[in-house]
């Protein structure tokens, strides 16, 4: 195969960031899709959609370079030969906890599988479905895409070579000669980089001794309470318009409402501190990450009678982002030469964050494909992140979590909100989580349906 081949397979810049510094401090972030049928399910239909998953851009995993400081790549895997099916069924009541079995399960961007595809019946007649991800082969949106294109039978067709199909000394000296291509980029992203530490010399975060914290490996993995609310689109539409905002603002604001309720931390000015994830993928785009973080600060004194201020918040921070990117984009081609030490470092750095910001991803409205994977309707869908490792002392340092992934299904009549929850001091089971998500609802009249 020729150079320029092998090379269309080399990961983006920012994948292998990601993958590297979640790796280092042993984070493991994988995206959950899922379905619950009300009527019965064509089986043959399902394992022809799962066949299809592993054409897409599911159908991949990734080789590490042979070197120290190479470009890691893109090899094919289409993933497991068939869908999990359980053998017996379980409770409706039961269906939170399955889906949480099935995101805690482990899958694997590199020895693979990359995703997994499970169906489960249930005892009122229902059947769910979900399907787990890694994040370092596929985000929300990019997900999104891999399900819309297996249901229409739509081959993606990357083209990638099988695993291992470079021979140690090819594979070195190819990834040696695409290291020496990339050299005037490693030179000015060591000029970004002195001008950036030059600026955060007075952070106090980077005034943490090496060696000050213990690994975040070795500690207790804690699961988050999850919950999925359910929400009549019409009404949660209405609201948004009686309100003079769009369902996205209403999004926003609903995420503020319930994080003032779990009593996330408030700056100075009485704000709160929202990251959104802003999607930036194309149809055509085959990067595993293509998202980026837009930080708003929200009043939470009216958002549930006034949308306008939390819209003009919204607007405001992705206008800012657009208008001033993160310096660090310019420091991309230090990502290969960064060892494992420093990625820790900066990932405590990323994690010491002072605002305590709560995440908010907006899927917005998904279309009609993506929820009918066996062709036909299913009655509900959804979508979240979830962490796989997270400990018990990065909850303590972080001051808590609150993640929230807002999707709009037209053809299921349904706003889903995926919520992750969790509070240093109180009750962190699933019915309080619920408790406050119906709360939360109920101070903008909605109610909704919770797994």
């Amino acid at each position: 195969m020729a150079v320029g081949l092998i090379d269309d397979n080399v990961l983006d810049l920012f994948d292998q960031a990601f993958f590297a510094g979640h790796e280092a401090v042993g984070q493991k972030e994988i995206m959950q899709v899922g379905w619950v049928y009300r009527h019965p399910v064509d089986l043959t239909a399902l394992r022809l959609f799962h066949r299809n998953l592993g054409s897409g851009l599911l159908g991949r995993r990734i080789e590490r370079s042979p070197l120290p400081f190479g470009r890691h790549r893109w090899v094919s895997d289409r993933g497991p030969t068939d869908l999990e099916v359980a053998d017996h069924p379980r409770p409706r009541s039961e269906l939170g906890e399955w889906f949480d079995e099935c995101a805690y399960r482990p899958v694997d961007p590199v020895g693979g599988p990359g995703w997994r595809l499970s169906m489960l019946p249930l005892d009122d007649g229902s059947t769910a479905l979900s399907l787990v991800m890694s994040h370092y082969v596929c985000d929300g949106i990019g997900g999104v895409i891999a399900v819309t294109e297996a249901i229409l039978g739509h081959d993606r067709a990357l083209g990638y070579p099988p695993p291992r199909s470079r021979g140690a000394l090819r594979a070195a000296l190819v990834d040696a000669g695409r290291t020496a291509r990339d050299m005037p980029g490693t030179v000015r992203s060591m000029v970004a980089a002195a001008r950036e530490a030059r600026r955060r010399r007075d952070d106090p975060r980077s005034a943490t001794p090496h060696g000050a914290r213990p690994s975040d490996r070795d500690d207790e993995s804690v699961v988050l309470p999850a919950v999925i609310a359910h929400v009549d689109r019409d009404a949660w539409d209405s609201t948004a318009k009686s309100l003079g905002g769009t369902p996205n603002t209403l999004a926003a604001a609903w995420t503020t409402r319930l994080a003032e309720r779990m009593a996330r931390k408030r700056g100075e000015d009485g704000l709160l501190t929202m990251q959104i994830l802003v999607s930036d993928r194309t149809a055509d785009d085959n990067r595993a990450v293509a998202v980026s973080l837009a930080r708003a600060r929200i009043d939470p004194a009216d958002v549930t009678t006034d949308l306008r201020p939390t819209r003009a918040a919204v607007k405001e921070a992705i206008t800012a982002f657009k208008e001033n990117p993160d310096e660090s984009a310019h420091m991309a081609g230090l990502i290969p030469f960064t060892p494992q030490s420093m990625w820790q470092r900066l990932i405590d750095w990323a994690v010491d964050d002072p605002d305590q910001p709560t995440i908010l991803s907006n899927l917005g409205d998904v279309g009609e494909v993506v929820t009918r994977p066996d062709g036909t309707q299913a009655e509900y869908g959804y979508a979240r992140g979830v962490n796989q490792h997270f400990t018990r002392r990065r909850l303590e340092r972080m001051g808590g979590h609150l993640q929230v992934l807002y999707l709009s299904m037209p053809a299921v009549g349904k706003i889903s909100l995926s919520i992750l929850g969790y509070r240093l001091d109180g009750d962190n089971s699933r019915a309080a989580l619920q408790e406050m998500v119906e709360q939360t609802l109920a101070d903008f009249g909605l109610t909704g349906e919770l797994d």
